[in-house]
């Protein structure tokens, strides 16, 4: 079908952004999640939108997790803002909401929650801080599309939102993000600043008879082909969620029985949390064991990693950013979290042979 598409964007008449098939993935989009969205080329451009229409300025904090992906924390960056980094939560991996007060300040314009693996943190709690500091709310849900908190889809709750439709994510155009915003106050700035800062989405609808300069932006759009591809796979997103759900639910029946005997930490998902299944991870006991599972199923031909390095700990971080605390639970989990294949070709006797290989790997070691 994504082939299929793809030759069909050919044959129109352009195939740069904001043709038939980005108006047909945002109206889906839309109609599906209930979003005011649209399309960009990612989600770190997507969070670049939003510093934009939240107006941040040289010298404003946005209080996030450490434990995310850089593109969380340049969109700022390039604002002159600094990322104020809190720990997280060892049980969720997401940022600790008991922690973010202490590293509220005069200068703190927003917090940037990330939904990491499709779980969020409690988001009402957050969201009280916000109304008591009015703070902005921003969710990075980039690995979190069709999760819900509270029955209600992620990406709903903060005045923006933004997802990821990169090759990793389970539903992708290769390269690819989407910008949901919460507050209609917004929707017409928004789609001045995709459209290169001019306002042609009001001459694409024919409501101006020529599109003018307007304001700051730039050219955000993805080509009408990720869109073919993207569409593609959204209309399958009832297909590929329930085929992620069981290879997920056949993990977990299998790392349940390793957990009994081995001091191995499996995914936990809050009683408030839907999820979309989007990453099964185990935490090993320590940094040792998780880098001899590594090595060991290299070996054995299965590509299995770890997943971020601190953002904190790193050159830039040090430089442009500053943290709160020892981050103890940041750097455990950057330590001993390691992530398992996990895509819809995947078989259970390829799962089977994975957890086997591990539990080898801890009966040696333990």
């Amino acid at each position: 079908m994504e082939i299929e598409f793809i030759k069909n964007a050919l044959t129109k008449n352009s195939i740069s952004g904001g043709g038939y098939y980005s108006k047909k993935c945002e109206e889906l989009i839309n109609q599906k999640f209930n979003f005011d969205s649209f399309l960009t080329t990612s989600c770190t451009t997507a969070l670049e939108v939003v510093t934009l229409l939240a107006n941040l300025e040289p010298g404003d904090e946005v209080i996030m997790p450490s434990y995310t992906f850089v593109g969380s924390a340049t969109p700022f960056i390039l604002r002159g803002c600094t990322p104020v980094f809190v720990d997280i939560n060892s049980r969720t991996q997401n940022i600790d909401e008991e922690k973010i007060g202490d590293s509220i300040t005069n200068k703190t314009k927003a917090i940037l929650i990330v939904h990491y693996a499709g779980i969020s943190p409690d988001i009402d709690k957050i969201k009280l801080l916000c109304e008591k500091h009015n703070l902005i709310l921003i969710e990075d849900a980039a690995q979190a599309l069709g999760s819900k908190y509270k029955d209600n889809f992620l990406g709903s709750f903060g005045e923006f939102s933004t997802f990821s439709f990169h090759d990793t994510k389970n539903i992708t155009s290769g390269e690819g993000g989407l910008i949901n915003i919460n507050n209609n106050d917004f929707i017409e700035r928004a789609q001045i600043i995709i459209e290169k800062g001019t306002d042609r989405s009001k001459f694409l609808r024919g409501m101006v008879d020529k599109y003018t300069w307007k304001d700051i932006g730039s050219s955000f759009i993805p080509s009408e082909l990720n869109s073919a591809f993207l569409y593609a796979q959204l209309i399958k997103f009832d297909e590929i969620h329930i085929k992620r759900k069981n290879l997920w639910f056949f993990y977990k029946s299998l790392f349940d029985d390793i957990a009994s005997s081995y001091p191995i930490q499996l995914p936990f998902i809050p009683s408030y949390c839907e999820q979309n299944y989007h990453m099964f991870y185990i935490k090993l006991p320590s940094l040792k064991i998780r880098e001899k599972v590594i090595s060991y199923l290299r070996e054995m031909g299965i590509h299995v990693v770890s997943h971020y390095v601190p953002l904190h700990s790193s050159p830039a971080g040090k430089h442009f950013c500053r943290y709160d605390g020892d981050m103890l639970n940041t750097n455990t989990t950057s330590n001993t979290l390691v992530r398992l294949p996990m895509f819809i070709g995947l078989k259970r006797t390829d799962q089977k042979n994975i957890a086997q290989l591990i539990k080898k790997v801890l009966m040696k070691e333990m």
